[in-house]
């Protein structure tokens, strides 16, 4: 089973399935194995009569409706992220849905190593690895990552071409990224800007004189006005405050 760890593997591989579990992406989407991994601790509650092993959209649909309904009832922490990846057969939403099954059923955490990039249910990781002359176009990127059951469930066509639309701005992203890393293989030439050289900006001086304002020069009087200091101002006030009482006292 690729894409989950050991100790996972090891405890669907000891419930004894009604068949091997090699692929999950494509062996968990109708929904079956999962009712049945929760029949061995609810076998009361979780009966693989009322479950369909086959592959029609409408018998998926019914199989994950009672079980949502039955999640709900259990108030099982399970993402919606990781139940509607996996009916749509996105990439390592099945994955998490085991580990997630794994910890909640036996109350242990799984030990694995972080991934590096953020899983978004798309094949981004694996068009990485591959080299750029293999990796997929705009529209092989809209078949991988939007299936026609996706299409087929989801009646709203705006939504539909929402989602498509997301998945071109992303591939549209990813190939401006690559052309910045490898701009030999793409004949990108540099512009005149990039190819001028650049010259450093000039140091700022620091100045070791004083700065006291009796040794800076004073700014040239170009209006013609008369520029007093500060106790020149007060001397003039005082005086026309001394001249104002004896104009008074000629008055009267």
């Amino acid at each position: 089973m690729s894409g989950l760890p050991r100790e996972v593997t090891k405890w669907v591989q000891s419930l004894d399935l009604a068949w091997q579990v090699k692929t999950p992406k494509w062996d968990l989407t109708n929904g079956y194995l999962v009712a049945e991994i929760f029949s061995w601790y609810f076998n009361q509650e979780v009966g693989l009569h009322s479950y369909y092993n086959c592959n029609s959209l409408k018998q998926k649909e019914k199989n994950w409706y009672l079980l949502k309904s039955f999640i709900k009832s259990k108030h099982l922490d399970i993402p919606d992220d990781y139940i509607e990846g996996t009916i749509h057969c996105k990439e390592g939403a099945s994955a998490l849905l085991l580990e997630r099954l794994y910890e909640i059923l036996t109350n242990r955490k799984v030990k694995k190593v972080p991934p590096e990039t953020e899983t978004d249910y798309t094949d981004f990781a694996y068009q990485v690895k591959l080299p750029m002359h293999a990796r997929s176009t705009a529209s092989k990127a809209v078949k991988n990552n939007l299936r026609l059951t996706e299409v087929l469930a989801d009646e709203n066509q705006i939504h539909t071409a929402q989602k498509a639309h997301k998945i071109i701005n992303d591939h549209i992203d990813h190939r401006r990224i690559e052309r910045l890393q490898d701009p030999a293989r793409f004949n990108i030439k540099p512009s005149i800007g990039e190819r001028c050289v650049r010259k450093p900006l000039p140091t700022e001086v620091v100045s070791s004189e004083p700065d006291d304002d009796e040794d800076k020069p004073s700014a040239p009087n170009t209006g013609g006005e008369i520029l007093g200091t500060g106790r020149e101002k007060t001397s003039e006030q005082h005086e026309l405050t001394t001249v104002t009482p004896s104009l008074m006292q000629l008055q009267f």
